[in-house]
């Protein structure tokens, strides 16, 4: 996954407004929030932070 680092210090959670993090492991971002949790994928390089799209951690 390549997302550059400004565009991740912008990106918040749709569901809760809470920074969201790259995944080490898969071509995901997760939310940093410890209530929300929901884990939005990334398709060819593009965030899809759609609410229907994500799941829960």
């Amino acid at each position: 996954m390549k997302i550059d680092d400004w565009l991740l210090d912008i990106l918040v959670c749709p569901a809760c407004k809470s920074p969201l993090r790259a995944a080490t492991d898969a071509d995901e971002l997760a939310c940093t929030s410890e209530t929300c949790g929901l884990i939005y994928p990334v398709r060819d390089d593009i965030p899809v932070l759609l609410v229907d799209e994500a799941r829960r951690a």
